[in-house]
């Protein structure tokens, strides 16, 4: 392979490492574990089953949204002095070494409780510094081809991370992660000897994880350089006033403006699937962990394969379609989430031990998975066609301030509604809304970009 060709595939493989973090530490391991962790500290203080749910969920929401506050407001104080500094890769590296330690301690919380709140505080902080690698190594994209190729890389690389959850998912399942029986899913204990009275098979989740990282994320400090520039040291006032000048300049392009803020709508409406998605399986479907990874495997399988479907669509058509169809596609999720229960469809009751909210959730998971796959692809594309290609740290910065600057909101929202009505499911209609303003707001936004 040729220098550009090895640059383009290193930076695609940082997605296929971080990817294992969201895939079984914020969706479908660790957050139903946790769930189920959580719901039992509460019942053991004397709340009933349906209160302990809903107090575990606020009490992951919030963790959720004062992680999403930080990295709103570090994203692009850091963009902006990686751009000045002329250095990307040394930021990556830092945040790459905090994020390992921290996947690994999610072993530490034990069935009973203990460790609960300093496990739930280092899973968020890996989770922070993993969006902060993320955001600055989303800042190399315009540097890797011409633009007619971005879309392309980005769904490419978007869609070989949903391949790495896929992978580490059904690893897992097979191996590791035990039901309430304490088989895996070929129906044997834990290997290497895990105990699975003690959940060890599913608490391997973050040693799995960090290892995963650990390796994955070789080939990406082997084969990525910075774009040759002049070392320099800005100094901190000189940063925050050229970003002080950007966000000015916001306001007198519509496009752009439009744009971050339908992405900071939508964005956060995603973040909320992912991140209770897995919960709502646990809390009202009552599904097992084995049987929520299952449901993971079908969500990433239909990611990686739709997202890359999204980036031919992007080269062919442009990002703005695919944002918009995956929008509309989010929101039948949302609907479906509010309106199917264990013993309801829409209002109209089931039979006991019908597998039609099984299979609908399935459906969702698909729909989840591809559509949030693709439009997160098409929206760092959308980013560079407005992006100024020499400060493209401190755009991706914005853009990440943007999707973060109201991550408290949907958070927050759920969990909100779900204090107020007692029930899970309403504590998503707020999520629907989000969708359909972000909607109405990209109907402002230039399909090319307003970079020239």
């Amino acid at each position: 392979m040729t220098s550009g060709t090895k640059r383009i595939w290193g930076w695609m493989v940082f997605d296929l490492a971080q990817q294992p973090y969201a895939t079984l530490g914020l969706t479908f391991i660790f957050g139903p574990y946790f769930a189920m962790v959580a719901a039992g500290v509460f019942a053991a203080q004397g709340a009933s089953p349906e209160e302990a749910g809903a107090q575990a969920q606020s009490l992951w929401g919030t963790a959720n949204t004062l992680a999403g506050l930080v990295i709103a407001l570090t994203a692009p104080i850091l963009g902006a002095y990686a751009d000045a500094s002329g250095r990307k890769m040394p930021w990556i590296a830092a945040f790459s070494a905090l994020t390992i330690p921290c996947a690994w301690s999610l072993w530490f919380l034990l069935p009973d409780g203990t460790n609960l709140l300093p496990v739930l505080v280092l899973f968020w902080l890996g989770f922070i510094a993993g969006e902060s690698a993320l955001n600055i190594n989303n800042a190399q994209l315009p540097s890797l081809a011409p633009p007619d190729r971005i879309g392309r890389i980005s769904g490419s690389g978007a869609a070989l991370g949903y391949w790495g959850g896929v992978v580490a998912l059904i690893l897992m399942l097979l191996f590791l992660a035990e039901n309430d029986s304490g088989r895996t899913l070929l129906g044997r204990p834990p290997a290497f000897g895990l105990d699975p009275g003690l959940r060890e098979g599913t608490r391997a989740v973050g040693p799995f994880i960090a290892i995963w990282f650990a390796i994955c994320i070789l080939p990406f400090f082997l084969w990525v350089r910075d774009v040759p520039a002049p070392a320099r040291r800005p100094s901190p006032r000189r940063v925050l006033r050229d970003l002080g000048t950007t966000l000015r300049d916001v306001r007198q392009r519509p496009s752009l403006a439009s744009f971050l803020i339908a992405s900071m709508l939508y964005r956060d409406g995603l973040g909320a699937l992912y991140s209770f998605g897995g919960i709502y399986a646990d809390r009202v479907l009552g599904w097992s962990i084995v049987e929520i990874g299952v449901f993971g495997i079908v969500s990433a399988i239909a990611a990686a394969l739709i997202t890359w479907a999204g980036g031919l669509a992007d080269q062919r058509l442009g990002p703005k379609p695919v944002i918009l169809a995956a929008c509309w596609a989010l929101i039948a999720v949302g609907t479906v989430i509010v309106g199917v229960s264990r013993i309801s469809v829409f209002g109209l009751p089931v039979p006991e031990g019908s597998v039609l909210p099984d299979l609908l959730f399935f459906l969702c998971g698909a729909a989840i998975g591809g559509a949030g796959g693709a439009m997160y692809s098409a929206s760092r594309t959308l980013m560079v066609r407005h992006a100024d290609p020499a400060r493209a740290g401190e755009a991706f910065g914005l853009f990440a301030l943007t999707g973060r600057a109201t991550a408290f909101v949907a958070p927050a929202l759920i969990t909100v509604a779900t204090a107020i009505t007692g029930s899970i499911q309403l504590g998503f209609v707020p999520v629907i809304l989000l969708f359909l303003l972000a909607l109405w707001l990209l109907g402002f936004t230039q399909p090319q970009g307003d970079r020239a």
